[in-house]
């Protein structure tokens, strides 16, 4: 009898379950232009780093939106921003370039770093179950660790959010 996997379960059982106060697991990619990200040459900077169903759909051109549009002010208050979502390259830089996004997009199409994060699973759409990542932002401190995790994120006015959690 074949031996039958059910990636499911299994994605569950290797995916990370992170908590405020962990050491944020280290990013080591290429961002939409093919230069290299890695989150700890982050360090000593705030880092939002934000987790997206997909490129140029309605929610997640809102939220990237929001924090091109609040970019300035995020950085004045020593943030930085990663976008991560698991479409390719070059629809990272298609959608990049539209919305004039000033900030690194990462694709991760082998969804290590989604897995890394914990941010895939179960999703509803239309009465209809499937497997997605899961709208999820991160802030990272100055010394790696994550200090808020929003999982019920303000596509609209996600700055804002940010921004009243943070004591800013």
């Amino acid at each position: 009898m074949p031996l039958i996997f059910n990636y499911s379960i299994l994605n569950s059982l290797i995916m990370a379950q992170l908590s405020i106060g962990d050491e944020a697991p280290d990013i080591r990619s290429s961002d939409q232009y093919g230069h290299p990200v890695s989150l700890h040459s982050f360090r000593g900077s705030k880092v939002i780093l934000y987790f997206y169903p997909k490129d140029n759909t309605p929610g997640c051109t809102e939220e990237a939106c929001n924090l091109r549009d609040n970019y300035q002010i995020l950085i004045d208050k020593g943030f930085k921003i990663i976008g991560i979502s698991a479409d390719d390259e070059k629809s990272h830089k298609n959608f990049s370039e539209k919305h004039v996004l000033p900030f690194p997009l990462i694709p991760d199409k082998a969804k290590k770093i989604i897995m890394d994060y914990g941010v895939w699973g179960k999703k509803k759409l239309y009465g209809k179950e499937y497997d997605g990542i899961l709208r999820t932002t991160f802030i990272i401190d100055e010394a790696g660790k994550i200090a808020h995790i929003f999982a019920k994120v303000d596509t609209k006015d996600h700055t804002a959010q940010i921004l009243k959690v943070t004591g800013y």
